[in-house]
């Protein structure tokens, strides 16, 4: 499982997360992350941001509810054992 850091600008600190899956949905990329490589964790669905005028990467996380139903519902089917909903 892929391992990937992020800059918490309100902390000051680097977060790393694991790359659990990645899909397409309405053109855009979305991951799906976790604290933990193992077990039951908490799971994070982040946008995939590329800046238009130097082409710089970065992910941000999806906040919007009904589009967090509709990419749980995908992550759900591509991961057959895993529970993926909102608490």
């Amino acid at each position: 499982m892929e391992k990937i850091s992020f800059y918490n600008e309100e902390t000051n600190e680097d977060v790393e997360f694991y790359v659990v899956e990645e899909t397409k949905f309405q053109g855009d990329t979305y991951i799906l992350v976790t604290e933990e490589e193992d077990g039951d964790s908490d799971a994070y669905i982040m946008h995939e941001v590329r800046e238009e005028d130097n082409g710089n990467l970065f992910y941000e996380m999806v906040e919007d509810d009904a589009l967090l139903d509709a990419l749980g519902n995908i992550f759900s089917e591509l991961l057959d054992d895993a529970d993926v909903r909102r608490d």
